[in-house]
């Protein structure tokens, strides 16, 4: 999209519907999110990635809420177009609905996101429908899910067996009828 304009999920709706590619990109920086902004990227995805690439961690499992608003606040700063995603962290969701919606709340309120991503697939139904109840547009993910590294034995693709192709496209069909904007 070339405006100028603040990038929305009705945005997005309006870019698959005309068939035009959404780019996204993750950064975790005020300085790399103002260039990426400047060069037109759509959205920008504060990942819990920042962990390995920024933090130094073996994994993203040490990622916690905090590193990821504070990331995400940098971002904000040097992003005026871009759509921005809050990647929630480890052990942010998954405890508990309630738990899951206000840190959801906290990226949004204190880190600057416009949306949340979440890793996982039926399992995470009621806590997006719990976050998208109080406002804020959820980005699903499915497939290499981080997070999920110790019960997939390391950062491995998944979907390669008809089986599991089956479960994924279970899993995104779910995720779509609780109500996420889209999907990686």
């Amino acid at each position: 999209m070339t405006t100028m304009e603040k990038i929305t999920i009705k945005d997005f709706q309006k870019m698959k519907d005309e068939g035009i590619k959404i780019t996204m990109i993750s950064a975790y920086t005020y300085p790399l999110a103002r260039i990426i902004d400047e060069i037109g990227i759509d959205s920008i995805l504060i990942g819990d990635s920042l962990g390995m690439t920024v933090l130094g961690y073996e994994n993203t499992l040490e990622v916690t809420i905090e590193d990821s608003i504070r990331h995400s606040q940098a971002v904000a700063r040097g992003t005026k177009r871009a759509h921005i995603i809050g990647d929630m962290p480890f052990l942010t969701y998954g405890v508990n609905v309630e738990e899951t919606v206000r840190n959801a709340g906290r990226l949004v309120k204190e880190g600057k996101c416009e949306s949340v991503k979440l890793e996982g697939g039926e399992e995470r139904t009621e806590e997006i429908e719990g976050i998208k109840s109080i406002g804020i547009p959820v980005l699903g993910h499915i497939g290499l899910t981080p997070t999920y590294v110790n019960e997939f034995g390391g950062f491995k693709v998944q979907g390669k067996e008809s089986k599991d192709e089956e479960r994924l496209i279970k899993h995104a069909k779910m995720l779509e009828e609780a109500g996420i904007y889209a999907l990686i």
